[in-house]
């Protein structure tokens, strides 16, 4: 059995493979990072940050609206749907690199067998989708009301794919067990 702090250390280091490989490849600037615990009160203030940061650079206000819907998004997975240890704490990472008013995100957080074989099915459904169908799938997902298990739609993703207008892409690391470190990278277009 892994001690409370196990989980976080060994997700340290995927962490900061996945930092390195993401920031390693461009010439951006890393304007947000975060590995840890995400509490509510985290979310809204990184999002809070995140928005302030895009102000004083005076990003368009359409852009920063798409922005921080991603960025909630992204932030909600991993807070909502985290595989949480025997200490029920959770870890995750939030990270945002930024080139010339062009943005990419990587989003990740622990999940087990039955979440990669959820996510991997939706991603690769989401995925095959153009951008009207995935509006159309939106669309259609809101008006008939069905809630998932975690109270929400299940339209994170797909919210994410049309606020990003690009394909997401995504990797599952082997963690322990049956346990997966998840990571998802989308790149903002215009």
């Amino acid at each position: 059995m892994a001690k409370p702090n196990e989980i976080k250390l060994d997700a340290k280091s995927i962490y900061q493979t996945l930092n390195d490989d993401f920031t390693s490849h461009r010439k951006d600037v890393l304007i947000m990072s975060h590995f840890g615990e995400f509490s509510q009160d985290l979310v809204n203030s990184l999002s809070e940050g995140l928005e302030n940061i895009l102000n004083l650079n005076n990003v368009k206000r359409n852009l920063i609206k798409r922005l921080f819907s991603i960025m909630i998004e992204g932030l909600q997975n991993i807070r909502l749907h985290g595989v949480r240890n025997n200490n029920n704490r959770q870890c995750g990472h939030v990270m945002i690199l930024e080139e010339h008013q062009n943005y990419a995100f990587s989003f990740g957080n622990i999940v087990d067998e039955k979440g990669k074989k959820t996510l991997t099915q939706y991603m690769e459904k989401l995925n095959a989708m153009n951008l009207s169908e995935k509006k159309a799938y939106y669309l259609d997902v809101l008006g008939n009301g069905i809630r998932t298990d975690k109270g929400g739609a299940g339209l994170g993703f797909t919210t994410i794919a049309l606020k990003a207008k690009s394909e997401i892409l995504y990797q599952f690391i082997n963690f322990e067990g049956d346990k997966y470190y998840f990571e998802m990278r989308a790149d903002l277009l215009p």
